[in-house]
């Protein structure tokens, strides 16, 4: 899985954000809150939900965000079974309260997704939804798809349920304060299943062939003052392990939809061969040991985010995962199914509340379980969906790195002129003289140009030439 980067929702008073971000929305042609009828819609749908009769409120389920989250898709309970585990993730069920077809179904069609800036959001559901009604907030009673998956001693899965229930959150979580109960030793035993099965599935992953790049996550926070800050920052293992139960849960809907043969996948395609011996290549110019014993998946899992030549390799090689899909199939397999980097069929089905597909994916499982019909409204709607979900994921990778290019604009705008230490973390293939540079602080990823050929993860001295908030600019040249 490639390293994605986390923009904090908070306010800020600086007016320069503040353009900025109402220029962004303007240029995205992005939405600006809900029509008085989806908010109205919105209203009546939270009267009208439909409960389910199973009531599995007894189950001590928890959540675990990042810290001030309202849109609470995941509540998660473990257990041990024998030598195994049974893993309940109670996922919010948005069908309960939205109708094929009615206002809020097809402003959440046009939408795809929930948007995050560093201020604010652009939701995929009115707040009455999102934040409230259906979001899994602690102590409230709500309607969820309660997954059930027995796993083995070694965490495969044995079996899969999922059906309509009542559930309770009993607390709300953040990832820092239950790191820090681990760390301390003063948890709950959940925490300490959760590491026992994250770290099972986690060994499965490698067996696989699977990978990830544990690059820094670029956040944006705001302090006290609304000032804006930007900080490079290390996944707690708690959080790996979290991601786990949702990427088990996404491969357990995926078998189920295949067996079944109608469903919507996540998908990427295999690195091509020529991409791997670049990479080799690249590796050898950086000074990063790859023997060639060592296949893709094992050379990725070697490397250290702490050592800068090794984070540019990292950087490089996120150039080969790419060409992620959405495809939908009814009746007829697809000829290419799977997503190369976890090495398994996987599809979206744990955050309804802020993407669409999630719940056709739920409702599609849901009624296999069952042994019922798939509902005729989510069969005419899969061939529709892949479309759909191109377009909002490509307005949601501009708006973030739109918001991003303004946070480092505006971050380095009165330091025109500074020389920094930076990392080399790419080089433009069709011209060694212009390429990426890593700032830790401020922590910034922006464009270099040099006389000369720049290298590839060393450390150089960079002069930042410009940093203008109004194009949301920022560029350095080689000091040296």
């Amino acid at each position: 899985m490639t390293a994605t980067r986390r923009l904090r929702c908070q306010t800020t008073s600086d007016r320069r954000l503040e353009q900025g971000l109402v220029a962004i929305r303007r240029e995205l042609e992005l939405p600006d809150g809900f029509d008085a009828m989806v908010e109205v819609a919105a209203e009546a749908a939270v009267a009208q939900a439909r409960w389910p009769d199973l009531d599995r409120s007894d189950i001590p389920f928890v959540t675990i965000d990042p810290a001030g989250a309202r849109d609470l898709d995941q509540a998660l309970q473990l257990e041990r079974r024998g030598t195994g585990y049974r893993v309940h993730y109670a996922i919010a069920d948005v069908a309960a309260f939205v109708r094929p077809g009615d206002a809020i179904d097809v402003e959440a069609r046009a939408r795809g997704e929930t948007l995050y800036g560093a201020d604010t959001k652009i939701p995929l559901h009115p707040k009455a939804l999102s934040e409230d009604a259906a979001s899994l907030l602690p102590n409230q009673l709500r309607p969820a798809l309660l997954w059930s998956i027995d796993l083995d001693a070694g965490g495969e899965i044995t079996a899969t349920d999922v059906r309509r229930a009542r559930v309770k959150s009993r607390a709300q979580l953040d990832y820092d304060g239950v790191q820090a109960l681990i760390d301390g030793g003063r948890h709950d035993p959940v925490w300490g299943l959760l590491r026992e099965v994250g770290e099972l599935r986690q060994a499965c992953e490698k067996a696989r062939g699977g990978i990830s790049l544990p690059l820094p996550s670029q956040e944006i926070s705001v302090d006290e003052a609304g000032k804006w800050q930007l900080a490079f920052r290390a996944r707690h293992p708690v959080e790996d392990w979290n991601a786990q139960i949702s990427l088990l849960t996404g491969m357990a809907a995926a078998e189920l939809m295949l067996r079944h043969r109608i469903g919507i996948l996540r998908t990427l395609p295999s690195p091509a061969a020529i991409d791997i011996e670049r990479l080799r290549r690249s590796a050898s110019a950086l000074g990063v040991a790859w023997p060639q014993s060592l296949d893709y998946p094992a050379f990725i899992r070697s490397l250290d985010p702490s050592k800068p030549a090794h984070v540019a390799m990292m950087v490089d090689a996120t150039s080969v995962l790419r060409g992620a899909a959405y495809v939908a199939f009814d009746g007829e397999l697809p000829e290419q199914g799977r997503h190369s980097a976890l090495a398994a069929n996987y599809a979206h089905t744990t955050a309804p509340l802020r993407r669409l597909v999630d719940r056709f994916v739920g409702e599609i499982c849901v009624a296999l379980c069952a042994k019922a019909p798939v509902p005729d409204w989510v069969r005419e709607a899969l061939p529709t969906l892949p479309g759909l979900m191109a377009q909002s994921n490509r307005r949601a990778s501009a708006y973030e790195r739109a918001v991003l290019d303004l946070a480092e604009s505006v971050a380095l705008s009165a330091r025109v002129g500074d020389v920094f230490d930076a990392n080399v973390i790419d080089v433009d293939a069709r011209d060694a003289r212009r390429g990426q540079v890593m700032l830790l602080e401020p922590a910034v990823t922006a464009r270099i140009e040099a006389a000369q050929a720049l290298p590839l993860g060393d450390t150089v001295r960079a002069r930042l030439l410009e940093s203008d908030p109004d194009t949301r600019r920022t560029r350095f040249v080689w000091a040296d």
